[in-house]
């Protein structure tokens, strides 16, 4: 199975046989569009250049980069999601982080822009600063009934979610769903 990078380095290569411009070409036709957000920018190049919707998004996350920055990743996505207000949730978020990986050694931790994604063979948990003051916890547990704790979630990225406020609420009976959820994703 192919990594993200060599998909990605795949799709690169496929672009440029495909469309008959580099990414950099491309990339300098969406700065020059005078199109400043994403969407914008992809509406535009499938339109007006028929792109696909997989090249026309490549091609403008990477025509809104900053020359030369990296996207920010790992630690500090989560630092960027528990600053400020929401800085006294990070011990919450760590102790989530660290309950999902004492469930195996195959817990990929993968930070988002506005959650932390725990995965193993495909998405168990995502850990949301909702407010200020209280983390979501969503799970994926299939056949199990929304009662008490267990609310519906509010998409289909995870079935349940688990309002948390404070470290003491990650106790016995949601590690059980922590872990079960962690199993079924195995």
């Amino acid at each position: 199975m192919a990594t993200a990078d060599q998909m990605l380095q795949s799709m690169i290569a496929n672009l440029a046989e495909k469309s008959g411009k580099t990414l950099p070409e491309w990339v300098k036709i969406a700065r020059g569009s005078g199109k400043a957000k994403h969407g914008e920018i992809v509406k535009f190049l499938k339109e007006t250049h028929e792109l696909g919707h997989g090249y026309a998004n490549l091609i403008a996350q990477e025509a809104l980069k900053a020359d030369g920055a990296a996207e920010p990743s790992g630690d500090a996505l989560i630092d960027a999601q528990y600053a400020g207000k929401k800085a006294a949730l990070r011990p919450l978020c760590d102790a989530l982080i660290a309950a999902a990986k004492a469930l195996g050694s195959d817990v990929e931790v993968a930070p988002k822009k506005t959650s932390v994604s725990l995965r193993r063979k495909k998405q168990f948990a995502l850990i949301e600063a909702a407010t200020a003051t209280r983390i979501d916890l969503g799970l994926q547990l299939k056949g199990v009934a929304v009662a008490g704790r267990l609310e519906k979630y509010k998409s289909t990225m995870c079935s349940h979610l688990v309002r948390l406020e404070t470290p003491a609420q990650l106790d016995a009976e949601l590690k059980r769903w922590l872990r079960q959820a962690y199993e079924a994703a195995g």
